[in-house]
């Protein structure tokens, strides 16, 4: 799936363009008991709860793919009569109208689903007559393809904040009736998947809301896939590997993190840059061992540090190489970079004051200077703070205590 596939299908769930058919759902308590299951016709619903469905549907296909959506690919047995790949090629095809194989995905859900409160199992069928395209993408009034899907959505179910509220029926303030409400999915998947406009039965397309946590227990027990983790748990991976290699020097880490962070920013600036001008083909860099070792040598990471980094990296990224421009963003960088330009202004001030600070038995400072420059030298109050103002010209070359100082 890539982001024009997924712009496409949103764009579907409108009240113009919809064509979902049938909406199936199960509402199921803290306690993982089924409250209450329904099957209806969705274009029968009420106009008001038509839309609110229909927005909970575009919300299971939002995010960024690579981080809130992730292409998961069946194993080979999972294709096989009883593997879950089947299963949902069985429910796509009930058109949700048996209640035996739509129980089978709520017990599956519910005994694999990690999550503390109440929640709501929303299956939504529909058939997507796809148009062709002509090559600068204006469609033609010709049937290219028919994509039939179930679109599964999990939403988190929550009291309503207390408060003070206008009671109609006593026309007094009193208390708010709090209701439980249904929020915007936490997870969910699309099957088959949609690729390049098409049905790709050999895979499913997984949302998460928290890019944080991909819930590896769903994609294997609920979907049958291999786990895949998220472009943000990566990036926390690594940045935990190279923790790690610092033990309890948590101050030592935070820089070699900040600088290997500015590196590999600098690497995806470089690389955008060129593909921008048509130098290369703007094919991502991978975080492969190559890299890894190219990145340390540039920071000065060396001896047991260095290896611990590259070891980890080597076996934890072994089936799961991160892209590059994963494992940073603009705010971490400025951040980063912002702190390296205050770690050099605390060095250069030492260094300064240091060089400064030749002082007599009577605690004074003594300076040497010309002759010729006596003339121009004046004190000004700043901040209550008495200061000796020397003016240096351009060429002119300021030499203290034996220490060429550019200013």
């Amino acid at each position: 799936m890539n982001k024009r596939d997924v712009m496409e299908l949103r764009r579907r769930f409108k009240k113009d363009n919809c064509t979902i058919s049938r909406l199936a759902g199960c509402y199921v308590d803290a306690y993982k008991n089924k409250l209450l299951t329904f099957n209806e016709n969705f274009l029968n619903l009420p106009e008001d709860e038509f839309y609110k469905y229909m927005d909970l549907a575009k919300k299971t296909l939002g995010g960024t793919i690579g981080n809130n959506l992730l292409e998961l690919e069946f194993p080979g047995e999972e294709e096989e009569p009883g593997g879950r790949q089947q299963f949902y090629m069985g429910l796509k095809s009930s058109d949700l109208k048996n209640e035996d194989l739509l129980e089978r995905l709520y017990d599956l859900v519910i005994e694999n689903y990690t999550h503390t409160g109440n929640y709501l199992i929303l299956v939504f069928k529909d058939t997507y007559d796809i148009m062709s395209r002509t090559s600068d993408n204006m469609k033609l009034d010709e049937s290219e393809e028919v994509y039939e899907y179930i679109l599964v959505s999990i939403c988190p179910v929550d009291l309503s904040k207390p408060g003070l509220g206008y009671r109609e029926d006593e026309n007094r303030i009193g208390s708010r009736i709090r209701d439980w409400i249904v929020g915007a999915p936490e997870t969910g998947f699309l099957f088959p998947a949609f690729n390049d406009r098409g049905a790709d039965i050999h895979r499913v397309d997984y949302y998460i809301r928290d890019a944080k946590d991909s819930h590896p227990e769903f994609i294997e027990e609920v979907l049958g896939c291999g786990v895949r983790r998220t472009a943000t748990e990566l990036k926390q991976t690594f940045q935990a590997i190279v923790r790690s290699a610092y033990g309890q020097d948590e101050d030592k880490a935070r820089v070699v993190l900040s600088d290997i962070s500015e590196s590999i920013g600098n690497r995806v600036e470089e690389l955008r840059a060129d593909a921008d001008m048509g130098v290369t083909s703007g094919a991502p860099i991978v975080l492969d061992d190559r890299v890894i070792c190219e990145i340390l040598d540039e920071n000065d990471v060396k001896g047991a540090p260095a290896q611990t980094i590259r070891d980890i990296c080597h076996d934890e990224f072994a089936d799961e190489t991160p892209l590059l421009e994963t494992l940073v963003n603009e705010k971490e960088l400025e951040k980063g970079r912002q702190e390296k330009r205050e770690r050099e202004l605390v060095k250069e001030n030492a260094r300064l004051k240091e060089i400064l600070s030749v002082t007599n038995a009577d605690g004074g400072v003594i300076v040497k200077v010309d002759p010729s420059v006596e003339g121009r030298i004046s004190s000004r109050i700043i901040d209550d703070q008495k200061f000796v103002l020397i003016p240096v010209a351009d060429d002119e070359t300021l030499v203290i205590n034996g220490h060429e100082t550019v200013i």
